[in-house]
């Protein structure tokens, strides 16, 4: 395929869309999976074979539309009706509507802050395309970026594109993509490796599900000028086997990849060659860690390495490589096509362009969305989130994962951009967010977390094998009122000493989430200590003797 039969492709699969009446796209992530979206797309097919309307209304299956509390949802083009919590026996009044007015019980505003607030970029095809059909996604303009790259940009050109935008790393440190991608291109070496991180591991984040299972050739494409910018000509996608609708879909946007020669050799006419395979982790949190999943790559256990050296210089194999994850590749194709400049012109001076978040917790719609760096934690909370549900209050609210912060409610007003989290107590991670209640102990929850960071250590450094278990022991003395004040003095030592000793980021940052409650949250801890006074111990003793 050349750049003119893509662009020849793309205006054919759109004129076919033109001529159909209706499409009705049923979404079929996970979520609304689960909630039975497969039954309902089965029947409206059905349905309209019956009705001999084949021609005139397509239905589809798509990507996650975001508001998953509310699934499973259902959208019909391009009359604009957008429908909720559908199920397969709405299909014969749907398609009665079709000539009529929408069905009133179910069908969904589309005004709704939750939609009209968010600024998609990386989300701006989940929903609407087919993700099993790369004319779709060619018909939306995909892989023009790539042809853009390969025909008008040299390999410093896109790395240029790359600084201009001020992208930084989506996968929680927040590095600056532009300057990772020109350390790779510098380093000296006949092979070079990119590696797309999709072990996404943080309780109650699907960012990056959702992504590969919506809209896989936008990663398959950002991959592959990564790849063209770096002298890479090989690939890996490091995916969870916990995912296996997005491993389906990557696996098929792969195979047609390269039937159209989107990938493979020659890539669109060119001397550029880049291969891409898949490798599924075993769902070891640390395997998020460059280091552990460069390990687990090779066929190795899945531990972090000393660094430095950096994976960009001694990587896979010893070689140099590009690690990104999902969402940082899936911003490539619109900064390629669109400019570096009109990516950093969105955000803040130092955070670029808008974050995907897993809105989770104790907040009325919960789901995925996609925000403006800068937007306020207020405005997520209670303008997207549509705010608490059941009268309850507002408590805080944790970001970044286990290895982020829980934020108060007079700090909602702070900016969410990575200088701004930090200051807090808090980091951006990959972008997980839990939103939670008046009825939430900030004592359970640093121990919930501390948790899962003692059960994911991989044990191979003391100060996080040794500091997490210590740690959660201390906690749970907290929450049965058995802690004393050498504990809490104790506590923070560990935290100290977890976060300056560990190996790697993972063990750094576990101490977070007990570091910001302690910040935020310290009557809690007092009051635990009140209730293991001397005298109520003796009282208690007493009454055992009696």
């Amino acid at each position: 395929m050349t750049p003119e039969e893509l662009s020849e492709l793309a205006v054919a699969e759109r004129q076919r869309l033109d001529r159909l009446a209706h499409q009705i796209n049923v979404c079929t992530a996970t979520a609304c999976h689960a909630s039975g979206s497969e039954a309902i797309k089965t029947r409206l097919t059905a349905e309209v074979r019956e009705r001999g309307i084949s021609g005139q209304c397509l239905i589809r299956g798509v990507g996650c539309r975001g508001l998953c509390t509310n699934g499973p949802m259902v959208s019909v083009e391009p009359q604009g009706v957008l429908y909720q919590h559908v199920t397969a026996d709405d299909a014969p009044a749907l398609l009665d509507s079709l000539a009529s007015e929408p069905v009133s019980h179910i069908q969904a505003p589309t005004d709704d802050p939750f939609y009209t607030r968010q600024h998609r970029i990386v989300l701006e095809h989940a929903g609407e395309i087919d993700p099993e059909q790369i004319t779709e996604y060619i018909a939306v303009g995909g892989y023009q970026a790539l042809a853009k790259a390969l025909y008008e940009m040299s390999p410093a050109d896109v790395v240029d594109e790359l600084t201009t935008s001020g992208l930084r790393g989506r996968g929680g440190a927040g590095f600056p993509t532009g300057l990772k991608w020109r350390t790779v291109a510098k380093a000296l070496s006949d092979r070079k490796f990119v590696i797309c991180n999709g072990d996404e591991g943080d309780p109650g984040a699907f960012m990056d599900r959702s992504v590969l299972e919506s809209d896989p050739h936008r990663v398959l494409e950002g991959m592959a000028i990564a790849a063209y910018a770096v002298g890479a000509h090989e690939g890996f996608l490091y995916v969870r086997a916990e995912y296996p609708l997005a491993i389906k879909r990557l696996t098929t946007a792969i195979r047609q990849a390269r039937q159209r020669n989107l990938l493979g050799d020659a890539i669109l006419g060119t001397p550029f060659t880049f291969h891409v395979e898949i490798r599924l982790g075993a769902g070891a949190f640390v395997c998020g860690e460059e280091t552990a999943l460069i390990a687990s790559i090779e066929g190795e256990r899945g531990s972090p390495r000393p660094r430095p050296p950096y994976p960009a210089e001694v990587g896979l194999w010893g070689r140099p490589t590009l690690i990104n994850n999902v969402e940082t590749l899936a911003n490539i194709a619109p900064i390629i096509k669109n400019g570096g400049a009109w990516f950093a012109g969105i955000g803040t001076e130092k955070s670029k362009g808008t974050k995907v978040f897993a809105l989770t917790g104790q907040v009325k719609n919960t789901g995925l969305i996609e925000v403006p760096m800068g937007i306020s934690l207020r405005e997520i909370v209670f303008d997207i989130g549509g705010g608490v549900p059941e009268g309850r209050s507002f408590k805080a609210v944790q970001t970044g994962g286990p290895s982020g912060g829980c934020i108060p409610d007079e700090l909602l007003d702070s900016s969410v951009d990575y200088e701004s989290l930090t200051r807090l107590g808090s980091i951006m991670g990959s972008g997980g967010m839990i939103v939670m209640d008046n009825t939430s102990s900030m004592v359970e929850v640093a121990r919930y977390f501390m948790e899962f960071s003692m059960t994911e250590s991989c044990g191979k450094c003391i100060p996080c094998r040794v500091g997490t278990a210590e740690m959660h022991g201390i906690l749970t003395r907290f929450c049965e009122k058995r802690a004393t004040e050498r504990d809490l003095a104790l506590l923070e030592q560990l935290c100290d000493l977890t976060r300056h000793a560990s190996l790697c980021g993972l063990g750094q940052s576990a101490p977070n989430p007990i570091l910001s409650t302690l910040r935020y949250f310290k009557q809690e801890y007092l009051a635990a200590l009140e209730s293991n006074q001397p005298e109520e111990v003796g009282a208690a003793a007493e009454e055992g003797r009696s």
